[in-house]
């Protein structure tokens, strides 16, 4: 079918060019007469305006802010960082801006410092990681006061809902994590231990938090006998981790089997490969360069991937969608669980 031309809908209209368009567009200036006729022959023709034309010719400039947790180069949130970069350029035709803002993951207050400062820069739209409900909610309701949208990646919080969200389902990833393990380790298996960065009592992450729900809930139901330790390693004092293992291996030697459900597994890893520890099974999360290495050295036996960087591109790409091309953005966008070894690391990784 050809497509209907503004030209074509302003002679049935019986208007001129410039009424068309001001009607399509909702701007002023149209006559009441006229503005129902244009929207009539508009109905009957199902007529969809080329949004894409439409934001390159308004040249309008939009301002987007992203809220991050705290990281060093290399790790998860870099790849979240380069998939923005990504989207940052695919849409460089809308005149759009990206302004990186961070927390302290394990710092509560941090969180909402960070954020009052983007409500004060006021953007056209933000995407998070969020942290605590309390202290995330102040803010998303902050936003929809402005009725500015936001987008959540890593996580989701379904009592606060998002324009869209980015990221795994954590509770299942933990489920699915867990029968993996018990596979590994065996339906003998009396012990297992969960390893955990953890200060002043803050995990720092909702997705790990769900993860390891997840994971329990299939230990309960299907493991119920066998122990669960748990090591909580100090997310600010990585000096102290070697003493910590040492002495968690040394009153469990009975303990081979073992996952945590932060990106840092090569912090186990490597110390199971100074240690000899070659009959630990270590399961863990993210494509980091360092759990990557673990990895091909078989100090982790799995890893989960989660495909940060669409994660970053895919929330940028949903604000272009709903703010500059009018587009429905689907709510809940779940990221695969992909289980990754040595043998298939570099089929997947390269890609």
């Amino acid at each position: 079918m050809e497509r209907v031309r503004i030209k074509d809908i302003a002679k049935m209209a019986d208007v001129s060019v410039g009424t068309v368009d001001r009607v399509i567009h909702g701007r002023s200036g149209v006559s009441e007469s006229s503005r129902k006729r244009v929207e009539e022959i508009l109905k009957q023709l199902d007529y969809q305006p080329n949004m894409y034309a439409s934001a390159l010719a308004s040249n309008k400039k939009y301002t987007f802010a992203c809220l991050l947790p705290q990281h060093e180069e290399g790790e998860y949130w870099t790849d979240v960082e380069t998939g923005i970069w990504d989207a940052l350029d695919t849409y460089s035709d809308f005149n759009i801006t990206v302004h990186i803002s961070y927390y302290d993951p394990y710092d509560y207050h941090s969180f909402a410092s960070a954020s009052e400062e983007i409500l004060n820069q006021e953007p056209d739209g933000v995407m998070l990681a969020p942290t605590a409900l309390q202290y995330t909610q102040t803010f998303t309701e902050e936003l929809l006061k402005r009725n500015t949208p936001y987008i959540y990646i890593d996580s989701n919080l379904q009592e606060e809902p998002a324009l869209a969200f980015f990221g795994q389902n954590s509770h299942q990833s933990g489920f699915f994590a867990a029968r993996m393990l018990m596979l590994l380790a065996g339906e003998d298996a009396k012990e297992i231990v969960i390893f955990r960065k953890i200060n002043e009592g803050i995990v720092g992450s909702n997705q790990q938090e769900r993860r390891e729900i997840g994971f329990r809930e299939y230990m309960h139901i299907h493991h119920p006998h066998c122990r669960i330790w748990e090591l909580d390693l100090h997310a600010k004092r990585d000096s102290e981790d070697t003493q910590m293992l040492d002495d968690f291996f040394r009153t469990h030697p009975n303990v081979k089997n073992g996952i945590t459900f932060n990106s840092k597994a090569y912090i186990i890893g490597e110390y199971l490969q100074k240690c000899g520890m070659e009959d630990f099974n270590l399961m863990g999360y993210d494509l980091l360069q360092r759990n990557v290495d673990c990895l091909k050295q078989g100090s982790i036996f799995f890893l989960i991937a989660q495909q940060p960087t669409l994660q970053g591109f895919d929330g940028i790409k949903a604000l272009c969608d709903h703010l500059i091309l009018k587009k429905e953005v689907a709510r809940v966008n779940f990221m695969p669980i992909d289980l990754l070894t040595k043998e298939n690391i570099e089929f997947y990784y390269n890609k």
